[in-house]
């Protein structure tokens, strides 16, 4: 009866050892997968950020020291759009800086800057 009663337990246990070792497996891939994407989308939200950033700085910089002043009003609105992109950015990257586990792509800036006065 004792023997009986050692190996239902040793059978128990390994049925135990067994389904633990699934349910971390199968939680392992959910985790992965769902850092994977929330990677990718954060990674995919600083690159559209970046980019629209840099068509609006350059368009400040384009139109900046113009003579028309239809010209000043697009660099202005340009200004106004970059600096409101950088602070949203900037945020953002502190909200998120966790996803990259200090490895931040090369393509990822740590922090835009937001421009000042009429000259830069």
């Amino acid at each position: 009866m004792v023997v009986l009663i050692c190996v239902g337990a040793v059978i128990i246990g390994w049925g135990n050892t067994w389904f633990s070792n699934q349910v971390g497996y199968v939680n392992q891939k959910i985790d992965d997968a769902t850092n994977y994407e929330t990677r990718k989308e954060v990674e995919d939200s600083c690159r559209a950020m970046i980019a629209s950033y840099e068509a609006d700085k350059l368009t400040w910089e384009q139109y900046k020291d113009s003579e028309s002043s239809e010209q000043q009003s697009w660099a202005d609105q340009a200004k106004m759009r970059a600096n409101r992109t950088a602070a949203t950015y900037n945020n953002y990257i502190l909200k998120n800086s966790y996803v990259w586990s200090g490895n931040i792509p090369d393509d990822i800036l740590s922090e835009l800057e937001v421009i000042g006065g009429n000259t830069e």
